[in-house]
């Protein structure tokens, strides 16, 4: 045998992955041709503030020879969730987030539970690891499966992730509810993932560094409008952050998004107004799918998830034809038939519920089937 030939078989053979990681779930999120109005992603439908394109404009050359420096601007975020700058690191986005809390905290015999349906990206960074994943199914409304979840906990829990509002549902864990689960399991992180805190209202944030194993997530992708710069933030207990910055690489934030959200963070009259576009255009899109007959589950979120049928994929076409995305969330578990929508602007909601009707005018007419 040519010596290298064995070389590269024996390369071939060391840079196999393991059986976990060979396993694990892929994730393909649909972003191509993207140039409709994006009900799909639950992004910030409009735009970011002013002020931060203003900041990212004064933007030097100069500034971009040197590398990200994230402490000040994790010391901002801090004060301006009133937290201590030790409690808080920034990341690049909330999946890393995730990532580093899989990393650091998961070991072989170790379990992560997971209330489902949920957000994708939980189980595929814990598949990452060689913890087990364990599911906890939530019953037909959807509603946050406390009594289960309090059921399966035992000493081999190390991570228990909330989705808070939970994503596709928009449902909610009550705060009573989530302090009780950090009690029953003090050997376990309990992640609360706030990334749709500003349209529900409700948080845990407050007792970061009282309650010793909770960790809260936010984003600036969704009401910041900052999706396309990756920027997230986790709060926590300082001992257990000091295992996450451990882990965490030190330049994963880049300088533009440091800037941008500095700007962002200061600009709070502009985040008041989204927020507030989307609360009304979310009562009122909730009022027109109800008069079209079509079922909902309850949201605290910037999305609504709607029960469609069997009809759900000629629904996420029609919608498409249409100049509007939305995403179709029927494998996730029990959510057969059904469709997410983002919300978004009152005016741009107007426009989504005409294209609903539409399409149920079109499926009275039997021309679907």
């Amino acid at each position: 045998m040519n010596p290298a030939d064995a070389i590269q078989d024996k390369i071939e053979i060391e840079v196999q992955p393991r059986a976990r990681v060979r396993s694990m779930p892929e994730y393909h999120p649909p972003l191509g041709h993207r140039d409709r109005l994006r009900l799909d992603f639950n992004e910030n439908t409009l735009a970011c503030s002013h002020a931060v394109m203003t900041a990212l404009e004064n933007i030097s050359a100069a500034d971009l020879t040197r590398y990200p420096e994230r402490e000040p601007v994790e010391a901002l975020a801090a004060s301006h969730l009133g937290l201590e700058p030790r409690h808080v690191v920034l990341t690049n986005g909330v999946d890393e987030a995730i990532h580093v809390l899989c990393q650091a905290f998961l070991d072989a015999d170790d379990e992560i539970l997971l209330p489902v349906p949920t957000y994708t990206m939980y189980e595929i960074y814990a598949s990452s690891t060689d913890a087990t994943l364990r599911k906890v199914q939530a019953a037909e409304d959807f509603q946050f499966p406390f009594i289960a979840l309090l059921d399966v906990i035992n000493p081999k829990t190390k991570i228990i992730a909330i989705a808070n509002p939970n994503s596709p549902t928009g449902t909610i864990a009550t705060r009573e509810q989530i302090l009780a689960i950090a009690q029953a399991a003090p050997q376990a992180i309990v992640l609360v993932d706030e990334a749709y805190f500003h349209f529900h209202g409700g948080t845990v944030i407050d007792c970061i560094g009282i309650v010793p194993n909770l960790v809260v997530a936010r984003t600036f992708s969704k009401a910041y409008g900052l999706a396309g710069l990756r920027l997230g933030l986790l709060a926590g207990p300082e001992p257990l952050l000091a295992w996450v910055r451990r882990v965490l690489s030190p330049y994963s934030v880049n300088s533009i998004a440091l800037v941008a959200l500095t700007a962002a963070l200061a600009d709070q009259s502009y985040l008041d107004w989204y927020v507030h576009q989307v609360k009304q255009a979310r009562a009122d899109f909730l009022v027109g799918l109800r008069q079209l007959g079509l079922q909902f589950w309850p949201t605290q979120a910037n999305f609504v998830l709607v029960n469609i049928g069997s009809e759900h994929k000629q629904f996420v076409a029609w919608m498409r034809e249409h100049a509007i995305l939305v995403r179709d969330r029927s494998a996730d578990p029990g959510c057969e038939g059904c469709v997410r929508i983002t919300i978004g602007t009152p005016e741009q909601m107007r426009g989504a519920l005409s294209a609903v009707e539409s399409f149920r005018k079109f499926q009275s007419s039997g021309a679907s089937r």
